[in-house]
């Protein structure tokens, strides 16, 4: 998905030396070097069009997160947090997709790890499972915001399946509340069947598609701390 054109980039940055014309040049620079040489100002320019133009349509986990920018040094240390959270989730967690992308995290846990019954919203055992080994690397990690986004398969009317997706997620967070995490962190949304991420013309497809997608963000109080932190 093309997000802005070189000319309206140019514009954007016309003093600075970064020129980024997509998603994917964002991802694939380094974490850390890129929340320093950006600076605090071009970051948020930059989180601003990215997180903007995703949170619109698909893949809104990754516009959340791309929507986050701090840049500079606090960026930086940002990352560095990021860094090590996104490690334990891998850690307590290898079935899961852990992408760490600008200064946040994208988790997506497919079907086999948060399930649901056939056109229920109820968590299986097994979802519960996995989502207290999630809980607890999210509760040890307090400084962090947590959208959570429930997605579904084709089955069914555009209209229910948002309904169904809406009730799933916010399944979760009723879930993750209930291990203690403070629920002012935990942002649910229902996308249907946006973004699917295989076929929905197989069993299998479908079944990865029928997932859970985490965001995870510097809350406000990590912005503040790590800025005090730069300027001493």
């Amino acid at each position: 998905m093309k997000l802005f054109n070189k000319t309206s980039a140019a514009a954007v940055f016309l003093s600075g030396s970064l020129l980024l014309t997509s998603c994917e040049a964002v991802q694939n620079s380094n974490n850390q070097q890129r929340g320093t040489a950006i600076g605090v100002a071009a970051g948020a320019v930059i989180g601003g069009i990215l997180g903007n133009n995703l949170g619109k349509g698909k893949n809104a986990p990754l516009g959340a997160v791309l929507g986050g920018v701090v840049g500079g040094v606090a960026g930086n240390a940002i990352g560095r947090k990021m860094d090590k959270q996104a490690k334990q989730i891998k850690e307590i967690l290898p079935g899961a997709e852990v992408e760490r992308v600008n200064e946040g995290i994208k988790v997506t846990l497919h079907e086999n790890m948060v399930n649901f019954a056939f056109n229920s919203s109820d968590l299986t055992n097994q979802a519960k499972t996995n989502l207290d080994k999630l809980g607890k690397v999210l509760k040890d990690n307090p400084e962090t915001n947590i959208n959570i986004y429930g997605y579904t398969d084709n089955v069914g009317s555009d209209a229910y399946n948002l309904k169904l997706s809406d009730r799933r997620a916010s399944a979760v967070v009723d879930y993750l509340a209930s291990l203690g995490i403070d629920r002012s962190r935990l942002i649910p949304k229902g996308m249907g069947e946006a973004d699917p991420v295989d076929t929905n013309a197989t069993a299998a497809g479908r079944a990865k598609n029928r997932r859970v997608e985490f965001a995870i963000t510097a809350n406000e109080n990590m912005i503040n701390e790590v800025k005090q932190e730069a300027v001493r």
